[in-house]
C-alpha cells in the first residue's frame, strides 16, 4: 500500500504573495509540531511573489491544479511482476506465495506487455488433455530442466529449442518403439537398460529419467556418442509430465489486450470503463512503464486529499475539486464566505491586514523557533497585502508583526518593502488576459457572480494603454465562465488610488456602490487600495438597494 498522504496547506486560485508565503510558513510550523504537512499553490505565481521567494532562497510550493481523486490516489504498489518468458510454473508459485489473483507481465525492457490471471491459468489447466507441442511455444531444453528441477547426467545443447513431442515410455518395448520418434523428449522410469537403449538408438533428443532412476553405463555411453541430453528428475513420471507442460512461457496465456490507466487519470473518468469490464485489477502505466495497480474493490473508497486552507474560505476561490477534499483547518483574514465542512474543524480568523500576520504570531504563541527564511516570507506577505502599510486594511498589529519579522529576517523593512513592490508593479510582458486574471477572486454578491482582479503598479498609464484589449479579455472570461461582472482594480501604489475597469451587468451595482456614473467601462477611485475593505463591502451593500 502507499504511504499515508501528506496534508497540503494551500491558498486561493490565482495566488498572491500572502497566499503563497502563508502556505509555506504555516506548513513549516505544522512540520515543526510533528505533522506531515507540505505547502502547495493553486496557480502560477506573480512577479512579486517570485521576487520574495528568490530573495529569501525559498522553493516554490507544489502546484496543485485540482483536488479531484485520481488513479494515483488509490494506486497500489506493484513490486511483483513476471516476465513474458517466465514459465507457468514460476507464475503459479508467484501467485500462490503472494496470494495474488492477477499478475502484470513485462518484457526484458520492463515494459508492460500483458496481464495474467488465475482464470487464465485455470483455463490452461482444463485444456491440458494431452502433452503440449513445445515447439510452437519455443521452449528450450533448459526450460524443461529448470521446471522439473532436473540434474544433467549427459550434456547436450541445453539452449536448443525442443522440436519433437514429449512422450512417456510406457508399455511393451514394441509399443514404445512405435510411439517414440526421432527428436522426441522421452520420460522413462527405472526400466531395463534395453528399453532405454532402444529409445536412445531411435534418435531422441532428450531422455528424462524420473524418480531419480538408475542410469546404466552403457546408456550413458550411447547418449554421449549420440550427443543426446540425459536428465534426471526426482519427480515421478506423471508429475514430471505435468511440470513439463508448465514450462510453457507466460506469454502463451497472458492477455495482451490491456485496459490500462495513467496515474493522473481522474477516478470519475475511469469508473465507467471498470464497470463495463470484467477484470479485478488494472495496470497503471507511465511512459510505458508499469508503476502500480488499481483494484476494482479500492475504486469505491478513495482516500480524500486533506487540506488546510490559508488566505481564503470561500468555495469559489478555492482550488478546483475542493468539495472532494477533507478540509482540516482554515487560517484566514477575510469575511466568512460560506464554506461548509462535514465535521467541526479548527479555524483561526482575525480582522487583520494579512494572513501572514496570523501565521507569524502562531509561531510565537506556540514557542516555535522561526528561521530567517520563513520570517522573510511572512514579512513579504504583510508588505504585499498592506501595500507597505498604506492599505486601510492594515492594523497596528500587522505593522508590529512586520517589524519583528524584519529583524528576524535581517532586512531593512522600508527598503526591502519598496524593492519588492517595485519588482511586482510593472506589467512586463504580461498579456491582456494575464492582466485581467491577475490575483483574481470570485465573490457571490446577491444573485450575481462577480470576479475582482487586482494589479498594483507604480504607473497606471502603462496598464491603461492596453485598456481596450484588457476589457475584451475580461468580457471573454465572463462569457466563457458564466460570470455576471468582471472588475479589475489597477491600483497605483504611489498615488494610493485605483482605476476600476469593469464589464458585464448590472453596471448600476457599480454606480450605486461608488456613487459615480458607471455607464462607461471604468471609474477613478481616489484613496481606494483594498479589495477586501473598500470594494467588496460597498458592492455587497449596493446589491441590497438595487434589488429592492
Amino acid at each position: 500500500m502507499k504511504n499515508a498522504k501528506p496534508v497540503y496547506t494551500i491558498g486561493h486560485r490565482n495566488p498572491d504573495t500572502d497566499s503563497i508565503c502563508s502556505a509555506i510558513g504555516y506548513a513549516y510550523l505544522k512540520k515543526a509540531l510533528g505533522e506531515n504537512v507540505i505547502p502547495a499553490r493553486a496557480g502560477q505565481m506573480n512577479t512579486e511573489t517570485k521576487y520574495a521567494l528568490e530573495h529569501f532562497k525559498a522553493e516554490a510550493p507544489k502546484l496543485i491544479t485540482d483536488l479531484y481523486p485520481r488513479v494515483k490516489d488509490i494506486m497500489l504498489d506493484c513490486r511483483i511482476v513476471v516476465k513474458e518468458t517466465d514459465s507457468l510454473r514460476h507464475l503459479g508459485e508467484v501467485m500462490r506465495e503472494n496470494d495474488l489473483k492477477s499478475v502484470p507481465v513485462t518484457n526484458e525492457a520492463n515494459k508492460l506487455v500483458g496481464i495474467v490471471t488465475v482464470s487464465d491459468l485455470a483455463q490452461r489447466y482444463f485444456k491440458e488433455l494431452n502433452m503440449q507441442n513445445l515447439a510452437e511455444a519455443a521452449v528450450t531444453f533448459r526450460d524443461i530442466i529448470r521446471v522439473i528441477d532436473g540434474e544433467v547426467v549427459v550434456n547436450g545443447d541445453e539452449g536448443a529449442i525442443v522440436k519433437g513431442n514429449v512422450r512417456i515410455a510406457a508399455g511393451s518395448p514394441q509399443t514404445i518403439k512405435h510411439i517414440v520418434k526421432a527428436g522426441d523428449v522421452v520420460l522413462i522410469g527405472d526400466r531395463l537398460s534395453e528399453t532405454v537403449l532402444d529409445c536412445v538408438h531411435q534418435g531422441i533428443s532428450c531422455l528424462i529419467v524420473t524418480d531419480s532412476g538408475r542410469i546404466s553405463a552403457d546408456v550413458v555411453e550411447a547418449a554421449q556418442a549420440a550427443h543426446m541430453l540425459i536428465v534426471s528428475t526426482p519427480y515421478d513420471t506423471y508429475t514430471s509430465a505435468r511440470l513439463i507442460n508448465q514450462c510453457i512461457p507466460v506469454s502463451r496465456i497472458m492477455q495482451p489486450q490491456l485496459t490500462c490507466f495513467r496515474p493522473l487519470d481522474m477516478l470519475s473518468d475511469i469508473k465507467g470503463t471498470i464497470e463495463k469490464s470484467k477484470f479485478r485489477n488494472y495496470p497503471v502505466v507511465e511512459n510505458d512503464q508499469l508503476v502500480g495497480i488499481v483494484s476494482r474493490d479500492q475504486l469505491m473508497i478513495p482516500e480524500r486529499e486533506r487540506v488546510i486552507l490559508v488566505d481564503h474560505n470561500e468555495r469559489g476561490q478555492a482550488v478546483e475539486g475542493i468539495e472532494e477534499a477533507k478540509i482540516l483547518e482554515i487560517i484566514d483574514h477575510h469575511r466568512l464566505g460560506g464554506m461548509q465542512t462535514s465535521e467541526p474543524i479548527f479555524t483561526h480568523q482575525e480582522p487583520v491586514g494579512c494572513t501572514g500576520t496570523i501565521v507569524a504570531n502562531m509561531y510565537w504563541q506556540q514557542d516555535v523557533a522561526m528561521p530567517a527564511m520563513i520570517a522573510g516570507l511572512l514579512l513579504s506577505a504583510i508588505i504585499s497585502d498592506t501595500v507597505l502599510f498604506k492599505s486601510p486594511t492594515c492594523t497596528p498589529y500587522d505593522k508590529k508583526t512586520a517589524e519583528k519579522l524584519a529583524e528576524i529576517a535581517g532586512v531593512d523593512l522600508q527598503q526591502y518593502g519598496m524593492d519588492m513592490l517595485k519588482a511586482g508593479s510593472g506589467i512586463g510582458d504580461m498579456a491582456p488576459m494575464e492582466i485581467a486574471k491577475n490575483d483574481l477572486k470570485e465573490f457571490q454578491i446577491g444573485d450575481y457572480r462577480v470576479i475582482v482582479s487586482q494589479l498594483s503598479v507604480m504607473d497606471t498609464a502603462e496598464v491603461m494603454a492596453l485598456k481596450k484589449s484588457i476589457l475584451e479579455s475580461m468580457r471573454s472570461i465572463c462569457e466563457k465562465e458564466g460570470f455576471d461582472l468582471s472588475l479589475l482594480m489597477v491600483t497605483n501604489i504611489l498615488e494610493e488610488s485605483t482605476e476600476l475597469l469593469y464589464v458585464g451587468a448590472p453596471k448600476t451595482l457599480i454606480g450605486e456602490a461608488f456613487k459615480q456614473d458607471a455607464s462607461g467601462d471604468s471609474i477613478y477611485l481616489p484613496g481606494v487600495m483594498s479589495r477586501k475593505k473598500q470594494v467588496i463591502p460597498p458592492l455587497s451593500e449596493a446589491v441590497k438597494l438595487i434589488n429592492v
